[in-house]
């Protein structure tokens, strides 16, 4: 088995899991990649992890049948810029905060030998999860146009709001006066645009939201339209800049740009366990039910 792994930096109180963690994968003798960045993390933890191969990108990646995020959901959609493009499936095991995504907890120190043990043996699924693509007439994300959870289009930090006529299949759909809008896919309905009012999705809904940030007209409402759509839009902005983001990356775009939003042409895989529930997850992330009458 090979292994390819991503992490952020993380607190004294993880180096015990994920030492062990290296420990069971050297054990087991299977093969490991790490990124550059995540083992520069390691080596100042003074981590042992039993690799010298590295990566930089989806380029030098090689050929994993799993990749580790070890971290939180921002940490997942980082690994999913380096194994998107090449299919690879994605691990998300929960050493951050909220955790929609890597849903895999480290709190059981029997949780790595178990997922190893699984993944050695098929017991496992993948969950295919359809990803936004953001069309430019520059490219404003070095190659890696797609996301998981959304698009979004915002005002910078010291503009007012800004206009964003959008056109639906080409046909004109409302100019939003607000500080922005997103396209969220089903799995980003959890995120940004749930905290500005959109609704929840099942994550294999094959629909996009369209969630406005702000409005000026509050009868402006989150839109549900189908993610076979094509989303097309001219921004205006009294500071002739405005802000373009795919999940966590962001560019400073000139007004002018043209952008359009459609469903990427390959899946994510996410790797879940047999007892991985996305309504557990939800009763359980959003405190659904937890009142002193229950």
């Amino acid at each position: 088995m090979k292994i390819a792994i991503h992490g952020r930096n993380f607190v004294d109180l993880a180096t015990p899991f994920i030492q062990s963690m290296f420990d069971e994968l050297a054990r087991r003798q299977i093969e490991v990649q790490l990124s550059e960045i995540y083992r520069s993390f390691l080596d100042s933890a003074g981590i042992a992890h039993h690799s010298t191969s590295t990566y930089t990108s989806y380029l030098d990646i090689f050929d994993a049948n799993f990749a580790f995020s070890l971290g939180g959901d921002g940490t997942l959609l980082e690994v999913l810029t380096h194994a998107g493009p090449r299919g690879i499936p994605i691990v998300g095991i929960n050493i951050g905060r909220l955790g929609f995504l890597t849903t895999i907890s480290p709190e059981n120190p029997e949780s790595i030998p178990r997922l190893l043990q699984a993944l050695s043996i098929g017991d496992f699924r993948l969950d295919e999860r359809t990803l936004v693509n953001l069309q430019s007439d520059e490219d404003l994300f070095d190659g890696v146009p797609f996301g998981l959870n959304d698009v979004t289009i915002t005002k910078t930090e010291t503009s007012s709001m800004i206009t964003v006529h959008t056109y639906l299949n080409g046909e004109f759909l409302n100019s939003y006066w607000a500080d922005g809008l997103i396209i969220s896919t089903a799995t980003g309905s959890t995120g940004y645009s749930l905290s500005c009012g959109g609704p929840l999705l099942l994550p294999h809904d094959r629909n996009f939201i369209v969630t406005p940030i702000s409005p000026h007209n509050l009868n402006v409402r989150p839109m549900v339209v189908p993610d076979s759509a094509q989303l097309s839009f001219e921004v205006e902005s009294r500071s002739n800049t405005f802000l373009v983001s795919v999940d966590s990356r962001f560019r400073t775009v000139t007004i002018g740009t043209r952008l359009s939003v459609r469903k990427e042409n390959f899946v994510a895989k996410l790797v879940k366990m047999s007892d991985d529930s996305f309504l557990n997850t939800l009763r359980n992330k959003l405190s659904w039910g937890w009142d002193i009458r229950n």
